[in-house]
């Protein structure tokens, strides 16, 4: 996660002398009370089809796909502007927080991601598709939230001057309707499944299909609403 959700693990970090729960609170709390969105430009390789994807099973094929994958230059899509959030997930992430997981449209066996990529809006706005999470309702279904299914991304940070901190006092009085975050720091934080990761300059986030062999007899889609699970 890249925006709202990197600075808030950036900023619990700071403060692991917390408990963990009240660490995560404060966390948030103090993001949204200074939300500021991330000026950038995001460029990802859509997933044509997924259920023909799902079916390329042989090294032949593999090797096509591999070729196919640098060739495909046309294919490729690009949107930039100001971002609260960006999140480029490869499993649902099913937790007590978001009962239909956080990217409840992601499967294992079709080699793809969901790039969701939350715009720039209000504070009140933000926090509605936030507490969607923890319903049943779709957190899609606001007009600043966007979705893709991809098998690769790359994220440009417009502004050279990264991130900003967010318990700076300087940064309380900025517009955050129209400002992105500016700071002399060169880093962004990024929240990679839980962990901390700084990085200056552009990210590249693909998948990688078919690494690993798995055998089973059956396999069955649950839509258990109470499914729970340590993902985040």
């Amino acid at each position: 996660m890249f925006g709202f959700g990197g600075r808030t693990l950036a900023l619990a970090e700071k403060h692991r002398w917390m408990p963990s729960s009240q660490r995560r609170e404060f966390a948030v709390i103090k993001t949204l009370a200074n939300l500021k969105p991330e000026e950038c430009e995001l460029t990802f390789l859509p997933l044509k089809n997924p259920k023909q994807e799902s079916q390329k099973t042989t090294r032949s094929k593999l090797k096509r796909d591999s070729s196919n994958h640098f060739d495909n230059v046309d294919q490729w899509q690009s949107i930039q502007g100001l971002f609260l959030n960006i999140s480029i997930m490869a499993i649902p992430c099913l937790c007590s927080m978001a009962p239909k997981g956080l990217a409840p449209d992601t499967r294992l066996d079709n080699g793809s991601m969901s790039l969701i990529a939350v715009r720039n809006t209000s504070r009140a706005d933000f926090i509605k598709h936030l507490k969607r999470y923890g319903s049943l309702k779709n957190q899609f279904s606001f007009p600043f939230v966007e979705t893709y299914t991809v098998q690769e991304v790359k994220l440009k940070p417009q502004s050279t001057s990264g991130w900003a901190d967010d318990s700076s006092e300087e940064n309380v009085k900025v517009d955050s309707k129209r400002t992105p975050m500016i700071s002399s720091e060169k880093n962004y934080p990024w929240n990679i499944d839980g962990d901390l990761m700084e990085a200056s300059s552009e990210v590249n986030i693909r998948v990688h299909p078919r690494l690993i062999t798995l055998f089973g007899v059956t396999t069955e889609e649950f839509d258990d609403s109470t499914v729970k699970c340590s993902c985040i």
